[in-house]
């Protein structure tokens, strides 16, 4: 029973979502930090009031809080932009400069154009010798 479960524990998808869980933990601090210290406060400074959480709409006498949806929706949207434009896209820039595209593993037949094994010496569609 044990060894099962340490097989599991051990397996690659285990340890990499452990790390990446751990890693995501600390990226949030600094996130975090950078929405609240720095952009929020950027915001306060054009704006004029860094806190929307004092917007509240009255019907029928009950408060609806749309303050605090504005707070979490500008909050989530400089986040997402925040981990795309920080993360994300320069993530994307360096992996496609490291990876090296795969040379075909077709080409087309002189004749019939239809996708053939680039070894291939016929085609195997219509026979005919292919250079």
């Amino acid at each position: 029973m044990l060894k099962g479960f340490r097989d599991f524990v051990l397996r690659g998808n285990v340890v990499d979502l452990a790390v990446a869980v751990i890693i995501g933990a600390a990226f949030n601090a600094i996130v975090t930090s950078m929405v609240k210290d720095v952009l929020t406060q950027f915001i306060a400074a054009i704006v004029g009031k860094p806190d929307f959480s004092g917007v509240v709409v009255k019907v029928h006498g009950t408060p609806i809080m749309i303050g605090n949806f504005l707070n979490a929706a500008i909050s989530f949207l400089i986040v997402a932009s925040v981990v795309y434009f920080g993360v994300v896209l320069p993530l994307n820039h360096l992996m496609s400069r490291i990876k090296k595209p795969a040379p075909p593993a077709t080409k087309p037949c002189p004749e019939c154009l239809s996708e053939i094994p680039i070894a291939a010496r016929r085609c195997a569609h219509c026979a005919q010798p292919v250079a």
